[in-house]
């Protein structure tokens, strides 16, 4: 294969600016598009021009010593702001407190997804490439100003350091450095044997504005004129407005618009509480949505009968089978959803926590009846997604309001609004079936069908027929599995099959999307095989596993969770893999089932393999986030649709794992490694939803179907 390098252009501009595209990929040597692998790195006569930095990541150095990037990705609380800084500190030798990572709002092209635990992947090389060629340029101007070689030169601290001693801050150079045609010092990033910040466990650079309250959110912006809205909502999902008797409301203190929805009715007001008053005060009269004849009785079983035929087994095997429930389950982000909008007749200006900003944009512009290039959308960090912020219902919903009302809103969703009315993760049922023979699997069929949303759910679409990412992910997961990757292990003959049913609900993508149910049942699946042929769970995986990567973790786990102690009556060990986005993860639970009402995961053991890990600390709490979202969706947080409607409206009835249900312990062993880095967002929850299962399945003696088992 030839040598490939990723394209860094420097910008015009009066201070040192340079930029590399994200989302296109590396250019082969030659370069791209015919090019010359110098032009690179263009002269001043032939600097690249552009009038925005769509498609780029944009790196300058300010006057005032500060390195910023503008991010084209969503902070939500997985630190990529942190992850980043520490790339570009590391090649730049910068200190982490001189780099800021703003977020960039929505561009009219490029990559700005935040999902599918592939930002740190997407970024790490041109990050990196990037700050290699400013460190250079830099280097290179110093040189100049001092009259030495630039070979005698080093970097630390934000700082050029001459052998006598004399510093000079990046920022005195920047203006130069922007001069600087082809620098005289080597630009490659560095080789991992030299890094200093990247796999060192470092705070989140945010971490004192997120404890400190100085973190600001969509719901604390203070824009001109903006005035607090919330919407009353039908009954049942999806129902719309009949007729309503707003009189008393509009009649209130404070009260300044009410305005219809195509699901609702909106109230405009001085305040919260005044909003949330007046929109008690309506007397509106529903019609029901089309999910009413509904319950989760009939959904399960549509669901049951839309599951494919598993084809005959290997003849003389034994069969070892389960079929599985999974409930519709809330993303419940701990920040409500929240969007500021100002509407006006030739413009549209939108602030709001999003992963797809350029599909929103679209989609706010087709909805409001602008072109795109007159709405400006500004993406806000996000207190938690979870896969909700891929989808951008609230955000049109206050543009649609503030058209109306003619006034600059901003628009609450209350916990029950999202739980309620907003996107979940489809419910599905599993058959699958192993067959063994001689003490080995020779097959693995694992049959499936998902709830699919139905035309009647999909929002807005955006201008030019594009589809939005949002409904791209509902499409994914109703369409059938996507890989479960099965091939974790030496099971012969891998079959999977998919099927669905079309519904009138709001769904989307969830952390781990597929892999979330899939692998969770297939590694209940891998424990009851060991069980019928007698081996231990760990001895029978390690076994059959194919990747050394995933032994090595399952070996960790194994050891620091002492797998095989003695425990006291009910109590029990359970454990589970997984395999995807180029990483591994092994978890090991431990669940005490001594009062059979409310089991308690006493213990998370897990340990990952991602490659190169950039920041060790952050990773360790992604996967203490997976091993609580695993804890919820198998023993208690789920939804139920009765007639239509959802049951749960707050964390009161959707019980999803509070500080009680959490690991008296938790351990997170990162893996060493100098590959390239992998995905490790999403990378837990199948492990660990596997492990909890398991480990309840031994305490109890039995063998959970239905998730969450309080179902």
């Amino acid at each position: 294969m030839p040598r490939r390098r990723i394209l860094v252009y420097a910008l015009a501009a009066s201070t040192l600016t340079v930029a590399t595209p994200v989302g296109i990929g590396v250019a082969a040597e030659g370069g791209q598009r015919g090019e010359d692998p110098e032009s690179a790195l263009r002269k001043p006569s032939d600097v690249v021009v552009i009038g925005d930095d769509d498609e780029m990541l944009v790196l300058e150095v300010t006057a005032a010593n500060r390195v910023v990037v503008r991010l084209p990705r969503a902070e939500v609380g997985q630190g990529i702001t942190t992850a980043v800084a520490m790339m570009i500190a590391e090649e730049l030798d910068a200190r982490l407190a001189d780099v800021d990572i703003p977020l960039a709002g929505a561009r009219a092209k490029g990559n700005q997804f935040t999902g599918g635990s592939d930002s740190v992947r997407s970024l790490y090389g041109p990050a990196r490439e990037l700050a290699a060629v400013a460190r250079a340029k830099l280097v290179t101007a110093a040189a100049r100003r001092w009259h030495v070689p630039a070979r005698t030169l080093r970097t630390k601290h934000t700082m050029v350091v001459a052998p006598d001693g004399r510093t000079a801050t990046f920022g005195s150079l920047s203006a130069a450095a922007a001069q600087v045609h082809t620098p005289a010092v080597p630009s490659k990033p560095k080789p991992a044997s030299q890094h200093s910040v990247i796999g060192r466990p470092t705070p989140r650079i945010d971490g004192r504005d997120l404890v400190t309250g100085k973190a600001k959110y969509a719901g604390d912006l203070a824009v001109a004129g903006a005035k607090p809205t919330v919407v009353a909502r039908p009954p049942t999902v999806l129902g719309k407005v009949v007729s309503v008797d707003d009189a008393e409301a509009r009649a209130m203190p404070g009260v300044l618009a009410v305005v219809r929805t195509a699901h609702g009715v909106a109230v405009v007001a001085e305040s919260f509480h005044y909003a949330f008053k007046a929109r008690d005060a309506l007397k509106v009269k529903w019609a029901p949505g089309p999910l009413a004849p509904l319950s989760d009785r009939a959904i399960r079983s549509r669901l049951r009968a839309a599951v494919p035929r598993l084809g005959a087994p290997p003849h003389g095997s034994a069969q070892v089978e389960g079929e599985f429930e999974f409930a519709f389950v809330s993303h419940a982000p701990m920040e409500v959803l929240t969007a500021v909008a100002d509407v006006r007749a030739r413009s549209a200006e939108i602030w709001f926590s999003s992963q797809t900003p350029g599909d929103a944009r679209a989609s706010i512009a087709s909805a409001v009846g602008l072109p795109q290039s007159s709405v400006r959308v500004h993406v806000v960090r996000g207190g938690g997604s979870f896969g909700r912020r891929l989808a951008y219902d609230a955000a049109i919903e206050a543009a649609l309001i503030s058209k109306a009302a003619r006034r600059p809103v901003k628009l609450m969703w209350s916990r029950s609004d999202d739980i309620r009315h907003g996107r979940m993760r489809p419910a599905s049922h599993h058959r699958i079936r192993a067959s063994h023979a001689g003490g080995r699997v020779v097959a693995f069929s694992h049959a499936m069908a998902s709830v699919g949303e139905s035309s009647e759910s999909l929002g807005p679409r955006p201008q030019g027929g594009m589809t939005t990412t949002a409904h791209v992910d509902a499409r994914k997961v109703s369409a059938g599995p996507m890989p479960s990757d099965s091939g974790l292990y030496n099971f012969g003959a891998i079959d999977q099959k998919g099927g669905g049913i079309e519904l009138a609900i709001p769904l989307g993508a969830w952390r781990s999307v597929d892999s979330g149910t899939m692998r969770t049942a297939e590694e209940i699946i891998v424990d009851e095989v060991a069980h019928s042929l007698g081996k231990d769970p760990v001895a029978f995986r390690r076994a059959t596993l194919r990747s050394k990567a995933a032994k090595a973790v399952l070996d960790k786990v194994a050891s620091a969770g002492k797998w095989g102690r003695p425990m006291p009556k009910g109590r029990a060990q359970g454990v589970a893999l997984h395999e995807e986005y180029g990483s591994c993860v092994a978890c090991l639970a431990e669940i005490d089932v001594t009062d059979p009402h409310h089991p308690r995961v006493v213990k998370v053991v897990m340990a990952a393999d991602v490659g190169t890990a950039v920041n060790p600390r952050g990773l360790q709490a992604q996967l203490m986030g997976t091993a609580i979202d695993g804890i919820s969706t198998i023993l208690q947080a789920g939804l139920h649709i009765d007639r239509g409607a959802v049951r749960e409206g707050s964390f009161a009835d959707f019980h999803y794992a509070r500080q009680r249900h959490s690991p008296l312990r938790f351990e997170a062993h990162i893996m060493p490694s100098r590959k390239a880095p992998g995905g490790a967002g999403e990378l837990g929850v199948p492990a660990a939803a596997g492990a909890v299962a398991n480990a309840y399945a031994r305490a109890t003696g039995t063998r959970p179907r239905r998730f969450p088992i309080n179902f």
